[in-house]
This record gives C-alpha cells, structure tokens and sequence, in this order.
C-alpha cells in the first residue's frame, strides 16, 4: 500500500505441553519454549512496530516463587528489545556454562520467563496512543492465582463509553478508560464472582480454604465468563488471556472481522492471528493449522485439555474484515496468495480496455511492495491475454497464401508485456512511527524511481497499487515522480474498491473527510448545486443519536448516490493531480463485484458498501458525519 495506514495488532498464544526436562533433553536447551514465541512473534512483526509484550505463567510453581512475569517495551524494535531483557540471565548461565542451565526446576523458580504457558502481542497505536500503558498484555494481579488474569488483543470496541459504564453499575470505580482496561475488567469481574461462588459451594460442602483453591482452579467455566462478559459488546475482536493457575482462552468476535488461527502437536498448542508464522515455527501444513470459528471461545484447560465451545446462543453471517486478504495479512498463506493474484488479474480487462491493447508501448509496474503479488496476478493475464493474439495472428497467417517465414513468427512469439520495478520506496524512511502532522511532509521523499526504462511521450505507465485511500501519497509523491519519467499517460490501478466509509474494527480509518472518494463526491455535490443533500444528511445523522438500534441506518450513502462510480473516479484523477501536471492520469478501482468475485468467503466489505457489520458501526459513521460537518478534527470513536 502506497499509503499510511494504521495496521492491526498481533497475538501469540503459546502453551508447551510437555514438562520443561523434555525440551532440555530434546533441544539441549532450556528456553526452547522462548526460542519458540520469539519466532512466531518476529513473523508477525507486520502486525505491530509501536510496541510489544509478553507475559508467561509457570504451572505448579512452590509458594514463595514468582508465578507470573511481565515485560512491556514501546521503544524502537520493541520485540528486540523486550527479548535481548528476557535472555539476559540464560545468557550470563551460558557464558559461565552453568550446569544449572538444564535444571528445569531451578530454571523455572529462580529465572524470569521460563515457563509453561506465554502470552505475547505486537501493538499498533491506532488511535494515536503511544505510552507504554497502552502496550498489551494488560495485567489484573492477585495472590489467588486463579483470579490473576493477563489479557491481550487485536480489537476495537465501537462502544468503550457504554462498557465502562457497566462497571460502574457493577459498583466499580475504573481509574482509566481505555477498552483494553475495560474489557480487562469487564473478565475479571465475572472471574471473581465465579470464583466466589465456587469458594461458597466448596466451602459449604466442608473443605478447607487450602483444600478449595485448587478445586477452583480445575471447575472455572471460562466459557461462562466470556458468554456473561462480552453480552454488550460491540466491535471486531480476537482476545487472548491466561489465568495465573495455568489456564488459558481466545475468543473471537461473532461476525469473525479480526483473523485467529491455531494448531496443535504433541509438544505444543498455539494460536496466533495469521497462519503463515504456525507454518513456519513448526514446518505444520496448511491444512492442519485451523482458523478458529467466529462467535466462539477456545479454552485451554491447565491439563491441556482443549475444547472450543460458542459464547454466543445465534452466531451471525460471517464478516470477515475483507482488508485483511486485500492488504494486512502476509502474502505468504495459501490463500491469500492466490486472491492477491486473482485480484490482480481482474484488472487485466479494464487496463487493457485504458490503454487500448496498446502492449508494445506501456510499462507494467507496481507500487511497492505489499502489491507485488497483485502485480504477478495482473502480468499473468495480460500474458495471458497476449497468447490469444498470438494465435490469432498464426492462424491468419496459416489463412493466407503468403510463406511464414521464421522471422514472421518470432515477431509474434517475442511479444510480451514489459514488466519493470519503476516506483523504488526508501526503506530509511520509516513513515509508520511520524506523527500525523508531519506525514504528509514527508511523503514526497518516501518513493524514487527508476530512469531510463520509459521512453519519454511514447509509452503509458500501468502501476497496481492494493488501495487508495487519502490519495495523499499518490498527489505528492507517486504521481509527480512518474511524471519525471515523462510517460504518455499514468494509470493507476487499485486492487480495492473506492473507500468510502470508515473502520472502527482496528483500523485507522476514522476520519470521512480524508477519504478521497469522499471528498470527491462532495466536490461534484457542490459542483452540480447539490448543497443541500449535505445539509439533509447531517440533520439526518443528528437524529439518530437518540434512536434505538434497530432504527439506525447510513444515510452518508446518499453523498455517492447521485454519482456512478465512474464520474467519482473521474473526480479522484482530478483531485491527485499536481498542480501544473501535464500528463494524462487514469484511475482504476477494482469493482465490488470483482472482490466479491475473489474475497467468497471473506465478505467484510464496510469501507466500500457502508454495510457494516455491527451497529455500532452506523453509530460511527454518523459520528464521522457530524465531526465532518461541524469541522471537528477528530476519530469517530475513541
């Protein structure tokens, strides 16, 4: 994506099913475990640069002994960072080739870290947030192990204010308002009241407090406490905890709009928010690493007994966040490979359609990097597409009287498309951690490209990027570098529809007026004297604040409606072209019909439809709405 966009964050869950001796025995290491989590969450570091956490749990530790560890980093390469701290001691027992470095017992009493069971996230500040505070995992302590809970997503609530809330009614008093916090609490609420309702039985039935404890521990309903916690919740949600006596949960959102996948062996269960890094860590097929069903809880009991039950009585339509296979997700799983390239190959017809079957004189490139594999797609069908003129020339000269000579046919068989990395990104220039302010700045320096591949005023640039959102990077940056090149004509080629409404499931896109569909069809509203449909909508958006949820609709909708999607994009080329640009710009999007296409089973389409999945997200949209029209500089939600 040629674009900022705030990413998605990242989780690992991982739990060693055999005693720590197996692993020392196997490995000739003590921290294989750690080795382990390292791994998967470095193959995850896509998902998180703003900050990184772990927290591990040690089973059937002594009294006396630390049972829970915690580390938090938001400096730069946090995952470094946090990990270099945590192998800080094995190191100091290597150097001095300690025997006491494959003694699992005294490993696992006197060493931080070395454990059964782990807990690790990679954070994007999504809403602007950066403080080591915010970085996952979020930790509620206590000396009952089994009311010590560590939490850890990749989410978005939609409706934090209504959450916190219900903790007052619970008689709480939150010192911070944060949803993590929130849902923090919302957990351990239910996981004290379970606790005590199990202390009073066990109790009533003659054991002693010290007989009770454990008791518990082996007779938590952790499904119970999700089904009971997450009654009000509204958002896209993956959320992760382990319990301090060793048991451990996941639970997805009804409508499955954040990914989560697991996979089990003989020596470890894992779960994590994309498949490739399981794939790697443990050489594991495709097939065998699962993805976890929406609107249900995965529990890992102490005993490594697991059971995935659902949370929720009527699980929805699935909603999977469409993004995720477009741009988020590596481009190394099976499937999304193959829809990045599907994608791309969807946008042969109408790129050969622009560029008039013109082959010869245009250059097909990409705009780095995550759109590479789109750009394998579309050169694949253009080739494709160029065999079938092939034939049809050798079969006219087969036709004809004329002799082919060899010459003839190498004419033919030597045309290809021309393929070229023109649009060069300057990796030095680390443009996911600049404040928002300065963004735009920088911009114009992030990208170079590669002279003397075009030849100037002859040939057309096709460049495919996965999706325009701001048009910022394009207008500033791409577009006035392209032009150096002197092309005929720059085509840009999106992979995605026109983004035309925000997301509150985890991505930064909260803003309406960024988007530049949006700022295109209010350009052509006033253009055409249409003022007063925008007026209409926000004296409509007013309204709903005080409506119930089942009367809530997205009435922004009517802004495109007047438009095709055709006479939008035509306004989008005007609105990214540089001032004093001389060369002609075409724009084209892909076509809702052609990632329904593609995305079958991943149908999370509310940044292009406005059909979100959840009703917080009309709420959302209507605040977008009004902070437009009120010129407040604000998120939608918080």
């Amino acid at each position: 994506m040629s674009e900022f966009i705030a990413h998605e964050c990242g989780i690992v869950l991982l739990r060693l099913l055999k005693p720590l001796e197996y692993y020392i025995e196997k490995y000739n290491c003590a921290y294989h475990g750690l080795d382990m989590l390292y791994l998967l969450m470095e193959k995850q570091h896509n998902r998180g640069q703003d900050g990184a956490g772990v927290v591990s749990v040690k089973l059937d530790v002594e009294p006396g002994y630390k049972y829970l560890d915690r580390i938090r980093s938001n400096v730069d390469s946090p995952i470094i960072d946090i990990f270099q701290k945590i192998y800080e001691p094995l190191r100091t027992l290597e150097t001095n080739n300690s025997p006491l470095l494959y003694d699992g017992e005294y490993l696992k009493q006197n060493i931080p870290f070395i454990s059964e069971l782990y807990l690790g996230h990679l954070r994007y500040g999504t809403y602007g947030k950066y403080q080591i505070e915010y970085v996952h995992p979020h930790l509620r302590q206590s000396n009952w192990r089994t009311r010590t809970l560590a939490l850890a997503g990749n989410f978005n609530l939609t409706n934090s204010k209504q959450l916190f809330q219900d903790l007052i009614n619970y008689g709480q008093h939150p010192i911070e308002t944060s949803d993590t916090v929130t849902v923090l609490e919302k957990l351990g609420y239910y996981l004290d009241e379970m606790n005590n309702d199990l202390y009073e039985k066990f109790k009533a039935e003659g054991y002693t407090k010290a007989e009770i404890s454990p008791m518990i521990a082996d007779n938590l309903d952790i499904a119970s406490i999700v089904r009971k916690a997450t009654q009000n919740f509204d958002g896209g949600y993956v959320i992760a905890g382990v319990l301090g006596h060793g048991d451990s949960f996941v639970f997805r959102d009804p409508r499955g709009i954040r990914p989560a996948y697991y996979y089990m062996n003989d020596e470890f269960f894992v779960v994590t928010s994309e498949r490739p890094p399981i794939q790697t860590a443990f050489n594991a097929k495709t097939d065998d690493i699962k993805e976890m069903p929406a609107g249900h809880v995965l529990i890992l009991k102490k005993n490594a007994k697991l059971s995935i039950v659902p949370y929720i009585e009527h699980i929805p339509e699935k909603k999977s966040c469409s993004f995720e296979h477009i741009y988020f997700s590596r481009g190394t799983d099976r499937d999304i490979y193959k829809e990045r390239k599907m994608l791309g190959a969807m946008l042969a017809e109408p790129i050969l359609k622009a560029i008039d079957n013109d082959i010869e004189n245009t250059v097909f490139t990409y705009i780095p990097n995550t759109s590479t594999v789109a750009f394998l797609g579309l050169y694949a069908e253009i080739e494709k597409w160029l065999d079938s003129q092939k034939k049809e020339k050798i079969l006219s000269l087969i036709n004809t009287d004329k002799n082919i000579t060899d010459k003839d046919l190498r004419d033919i068989l030597n045309s290809h498309a021309r393929a070229d990395t023109l649009v060069v990104k300057d990796l030095k220039h680390r443009t996911f951690i600049t404040k928002e302010s300065k963004r735009n700045g920088l911009a114009s320096h992030v990208y170079d490209v590669t002279y003397g591949v075009v030849r100037p005023n002859i040939d057309r640039v096709v460049a495919i990027d996965d999706s325009i959102v701001r048009g910022t990077t394009l207008q500033k940056s791409i577009i006035t570098m392209l032009n150096r090149l002197e092309p005929k004509e720059i085509i840009i080629a999106s992979t995605a529809p026109q983004i035309r409404y925000p997301d509150c499931y985890g991505i930064d896109m909260a803003k309406l007026e960024e988007f530049i569909a949006f700022q295109a069809a209010i350009a052509l509203l006033k253009e055409h004297h249409q003022d007063k449909l925008i007026k209409y909508v926000y004296d409509k958006c007013k309204e709903q604040d005080s409506l119930p949820d089942d009367k809530l609709e997205n009435y922004v909708s009517l802004i495109y409606k007047p438009f095709t999607d055709d006479e939008i994009t035509r306004k989008i080329e005007e609105l990214v072209t540089p001032l004093g640009n001389k060369t002609k710009l075409t724009i084209i999007f892909q076509t809702l019909e052609g990632l329904h296409k593609v995305l079958v089973d991943n149908k999370g389409d509310w940044y292009f439809t406005g059909d979100f999945p959840t009703i917080g997200g009309y709420r959302i949209i209507n605040n977008a709405f009004i902070n437009y029209y009120e010129g407040r500089d604000q998120r939608a939600y918080f």
